[in-house]
Order: C-alpha cells, then sequence, then structure tokens
C-alpha cells in the first residue's frame, strides 16, 4: 500500500508505521496488566497503576540509552559507517547491564516505600508492594533490550522490534490469563501475577534479540569491544535527556500527589485515564521515533536541509494522527474506560480527565516530533530546559494553587494540558532556529 505515497513520504512512513505499532504494542503490554486487574476492585487498579508511574523513575534512566543509543549510532549510519556503529552497540549493550545493577538493587528496596510516601489507603499499598517488586527483576533485560531496540531503530530498521513485540504481547495476555486468575492449575496470584508475567515476557524478548545479534540477522556486527570515547559520546546526549525526564517524572508525581487528594476513585480514573492517552500517544511516539533516526541520519551524511524537511513531513503525519484520536478522547471516553473497569465512579473520572486532555492532542503532536528531532541532533540540553521550565511554572504550581482554590479536579487537568501548549510554541520557535544544525555528537 505504502507504494502509492511519493518516494520521500516511504521513506518515513516505513520507519514511523512499525515504530508506531511497536509503541502501541508496548503500552498495552503494559496496561494489560491494568484491564485484567480491573477485574478485581479499584484498589487493584491504584496498586498496578501508581505501581507502573513510579517505575518510570527507572526508565527515566533508560532515557540515557535509548537518546544516547539513537543519536550516536544514527550518525554512524548516516555515514554509512557501519563497523563503527557495531563497535557503539557493543559498548552499549556492556554498559547498560552494568548500570542496571545498582538501579536494580536501589528499586527494589525503594520500591515498597512509595506507595507510604503517596498515603495510599492500605489495601493498595498491600497489593502495590510485592508488584513493583517483582518487576524489579526485569531491569537488567529490560535495559539490554532497550540498546537493542533503539540500535535497529537508529538504522531504519522497525520492523524487527514491531514483530518481537507482536509475540510478547500474545504471551503476555495468556500469561496473565493463567497467573491473575489462577487458570488450568496455575496458582492464582492476583496482582502479583501481572508482574511475573511481565518479567518472563521481557527476559523471552532479550533473548531473541541476542539471537537475531549474534545470528547477523540485524545491520550491526556482533562484536565484544568497549570504547570508552564512544560511550562518552553517547552520555554527553544521553545524560541530559535522562535527567530531563527524572525530573519530568519527578514532577508528575507531585501531580499524582494532588490526584490522590480527592480519594481511591479519582486516583484509579487518573491511572487509567493515563494508560487510554497513552494509546493515543503511540502513533506520535512512533513519528517521534523516526524523526530522531531521520534527523541523526541526515546530519550524519552532511545534509542537515533533508535532516529539516524530513522532520517537518513527520510533524504533518502526526498531527494528523492525534487529531483524528482526539475525537475518540472527547466524544466517546466511557466506551474506551469500560475495557478498563466497570466502576461507574472510576469510569466517570477517567472520561473527565480524557475529555480534557483529548483538546491538546495536536500540540501534543509538536512535543513529540520536534523534542525528538532536536535529541537526534544532539541538543538534549535545549530540550531539558523547555520541559522543566514549562512543567514547573506552567503546570505543577499553578495545579497546586488551582487545586486549593477551587478544589475541583477539573482545573488541575486545564493546568495540565496548558503546559502542552506552551511547550509545543517554545519548541517551534527553538527547532526554526536551526541551531541544532551546529551541535556535534
Amino acid at each position: 500500500m505504502l507504494r502509492f505515497f511519493p518516494a520521500k513520504h516511504q521513506k518515513i512512513l516505513k520507519i514511523s508505521i512499525p515504530a508506531a505499532l511497536n509503541s502501541l504494542m508496548d503500552m498495552l503490554q503494559v496496561i494489560t496488566d491494568l484491564i485484567m486487574v480491573g477485574r478485581i476492585s479499584a484498589f487493584a487498579v491504584a496498586a498496578v497503576g501508581l505501581g507502573l508511574q513510579s517505575l518510570m523513575f527507572v526508565f527515566a534512566v533508560l532515557t540515557l540509552l535509548h537518546v544516547g543509543t539513537s543519536a550516536l549510532l544514527s550518525r554512524f549510519v548516516g555515514a554509512k559507517r557501519m563497523k563503527r556503529a557495531s563497535m557503539g552497540l557493543s559498548t552499549l549493550l556492556r554498559f547498560a547491564f552494568m548500570l542496571s545493577l545498582p538501579v536494580m538493587a536501589a528499586w527494589y528496596y525503594l520500591a515498597s516505600n512509595i506507595y507510604v510516601w503517596f498515603g495510599t489507603a492500605p489495601e493498595v499499598t498491600a497489593l502495590g508492594a510485592d508488584y513493583v517488586q517483582m518487576l524489579t527483576w526485569m531491569l537488567p533485560f529490560i535495559f539490554m533490550k532497550l540498546v537493542f531496540v533503539s540500535a535497529l531503530n537508529a538504522a531504519g530498521d522497525t520492523k524487527t522490534p514491531m514483530k518481537v513485540k507482536i509475540v510478547s504481547i500474545i504471551l503476555n495476555v495468556i500469561l496473565n490469563y493463567l497467573l491473575i486468575f489462577g487458570h488450568f492449575g496455575f496458582p492464582e496470584l492476583g496482582v502479583l501475577g501481572a508482574a511475573v508475567g511481565t518479567v518472563i515476557v521481557n527476559m523471552l524478548e532479550f533473548v531473541v534479540y541476542v539471537i537475531l545479534y549474534l545470528r547477523h540477522k540485524t545491520p550491526y556486527i556482533p562484536l565484544w569491544y568497549y570504547s570508552r570515547s564512544l560511550l562518552s559520546r553517547a552520555l554527553k546526549v544521553g545524560i541530559p535527556a535522562s535527567f530531563e525526564r527524572a525530573l519530568t517524572f519527578g514532577s508528575l508525581m507531585l501531580f499524582t500527589v494532588i490526584i490522590t487528594q480527592y480519594g481511591t476513585e479519582a486516583l484509579a480514573g487518573y491511572q487509567i485515564g493515563l494508560r487510554v492517552e497513552g494509546l493515543a500517544f503511540m502513533p506520535g511516539i512512533g513519528f517521534t521515533i523516526a524523526a530522531m533516526a531521520l534527523m541523526g541520519q541526515g546530519l550524519g551524511a552532511k545534509k542537515p536541509e533533508q535532516a529539516r524537511e524530513d522532520v517537518l513531513l513527520v510533524l504533518k503525519y502526526t498531527v494528523g494522527f492525534m487529531f483524528f484520536l482526539s475525537f475518540f478522547m472527547i466524544f466517546m471516553p466511557e466506551k474506551i474506560v469500560w475495557f478498563f473497569t466497570d466502576d461507574v465512579q472510576t469510569i466517570e473520572q477517567a472520561s473527565l480527565y480524557l475529555r480534557i486532555v483529548g483538546l491538546s492532542q495536536i500540540p501534543l503532536a509538536f512535543n513529540f516530533v520536534l523534542s525528538g528531532a532536536l535529541r537526534g541532533a544532539g541538543d538534549s540540553k535545549k530540550t531539558l530546559k523547555i520541559n522543566l521550565t514549562s512543567l514547573w511554572f506552567v503546570r505543577i504550581l499553578p495545579a497546586f494553587v488551582l487545586s486549593w482554590y477551587f478544589e475541583n479536579i477539573m482545573w488541575v487537568y486545564f493546568a495540565m494540558i496548558s503546559d502542552t501548549f506552551v511547550k509545543a510554541i517554545w519548541l517551534w520557535i527553538t527547532f526554526n532556529k536551526g541551531e541544532w544544525q551546529k551541535i556535534k555528537v
């Protein structure tokens, strides 16, 4: 079907569509836990939802690997230096494993306190602690798997991760069915069963990537190589992006503190709303991956104008997709939320959230693509400045004030989408200045 599109569009869509589908299935794999435990109780939904959100601090560290790998290797791919790219991949795989061990140990002991710090109901705390601690065991596999996926994306191969994810999400649903509810002789583990299934699936995904790598089924040459200079170049771009993500998640956890004050149903509704909105993010994230890869490849090939044109075309597609999805969020949120829970109050709270954030999907498309493009160019310090300034002064602080003054959760959500509009304008101005063309990775 893509053959009917112009050649330039085909290049973008061949990267973007599989990446979007892969991201969609990645999110589905995560929210499968929420959907299936949603039939247990609102406490189970809140426990799993808050657990997944708190685990985002770990994924902030993963941003270092994702952005660093993409920015470095896409430049080598664009310059057609595949041996150098393979050395970079080998270096980053070894670094990912070493990095995962202290993160795993720290998170295992901190995880159970998250629920206490948020002052959640005792039922939520009891369910959530075991869930998050079990997820900790998948971290080394996720760290190294992400390097493989980012390397493939940087080379323009988004189909392989998509195929792997299709199989893994089917397996995840099967394991959840067996372990959450105890069918076919398996133990009925409830919320803990959802975590066990997720850990098993992520371990198997990593094994698949290792097999493909060693059998020369990827664009990269299997090597046992470690270069401090290549690692330093990747970290130069990855650390600011990771720092940005960590502070962003920290700020969003404060935002969750505000939501928690409105009760368990509001918290559960917010968590479900986040997951549904996450599904709408997936086309945007897929196109973001394309923007990052095409920007790095264009600059690596010494063609900055081509890189700019590619990014703008990616942006047009992203805006179109997210505008289309916003209709479902605004006009029929109840039908979507029903898949997660049948609790009436939770459905009402989640639907309110989706209607409001549905209004901000177009500026969100700008945020995704332009942030990805700037990171692909190595300008992660600028995205750090923009995102954190807007997040604190347009979203977090106003949300606390509005919540205190109006005591209505709707105003909290309006502060949230205002941040999206401000960042979109700021990123557009920054991208148009073109200073990213001068950055070296």
